[in-house]
């Protein structure tokens, strides 16, 4: 059986989403968990690897096991064993005829990735290591203008660690967003893939267009160059979030909870 799993978790105590020898990562804290709640050892696949210190109000996962439960018990169950900043949100066995189609990974459609910015003279207090902040005053208007060029298809290696392990740069955003609430600045995206650090490089580079240390033309120089070296530098973690993953409807997934900014 296929069991489909929906967890948000705080990042910033974490070494990112993938399992780690020391066991810092938030997938060893899952896997662990589950373990504890079946009485054996699983994998978990996730649909997308966050980074150390980038949170999720919307991951995936999936895993497969003999073991029958309904989908509340995936829930109390397996969190009895979490810690209280990684919780499991909802389950859901896949039904049987798209048990076998049905991958966490290769079956998400799109996801959404969301980046909340602080833009005011005193640093972040209350939510630190929730949001992102930047001191001086950032043109917003300036920066959506400069975020169309981004949409569509392209070739992002100008966006792309060198850590990145993807097949292709190339990557379609299919809508990105930014508008302001109150001093904060929520940055929403949505594509069908992302490649390493590729969301908070482009949120570096859009900050740099806001605070006019580049013009709005900028971006699209950056992505006919290719060049890494040029683009403005990888922004904190501290902001983003994996905010929701995009499946076809016949696989009957429950719904996240909702969140007023993330």
């Amino acid at each position: 059986m296929r069991v489909a799993l929906g967890l948000e978790y705080r990042g910033f105590d974490y070494c990112g989403w993938q399992t780690q020898p020391s066991g810092c990562s938030v997938q060893d804290r899952v896997e662990s968990a589950i373990a504890k709640f079946l009485g054996m050892a699983v994998n978990v696949t996730c649909a997308g690897r966050t980074d150390a210190g980038v949170h999720a109000t919307a991951q995936v996962v999936h895993l497969d096991t003999d073991i029958e439960r309904d989908a509340q018990s995936w829930v109390r169950g397996v969190n009895a064993f979490l810690p209280d900043d990684i919780r499991i949100v909802w389950g859901q066995p896949i039904a049987a005829e798209y048990a076998g189609e049905f991958h966490a990974r290769f079956s998400a459609r799109s996801r959404t990735y969301r980046y909340l910015l602080l833009n005011d003279a005193v640093d972040v207090g209350i939510e630190r290591g929730l949001v992102g902040w930047f001191h001086a005053p950032l043109d917003v208007a300036a920066m959506s203008a400069a975020s169309e060029q981004l949409l569509g298809e392209h070739d992002f290696s100008v966006f792309r660690s060198s850590d990145c392990q993807a097949k292709t740069p190339i990557k379609t955003i299919y809508a990105l967003d930014i508008a302001k609430q109150g001093k904060t600045i929520v940055l929403t995206i949505r594509a069908n893939a992302f490649l390493h650090h590729m969301v908070r490089n482009i949120v570096g580079s859009l900050v740099y267009i806001g605070a006019r240390r580049q013009d709005v033309n900028w971006l699209g120089e950056l992505l006919v160059s290719r060049d890494r070296a040029l683009a403005a530098p990888t922004f904190a973690a501290d902001g983003l979030y994996l905010a929701a993953v995009e499946y076809d409807p016949k696989f009957a997934l429950p719904a996240f909870r909702d969140r007023v900014r993330c």
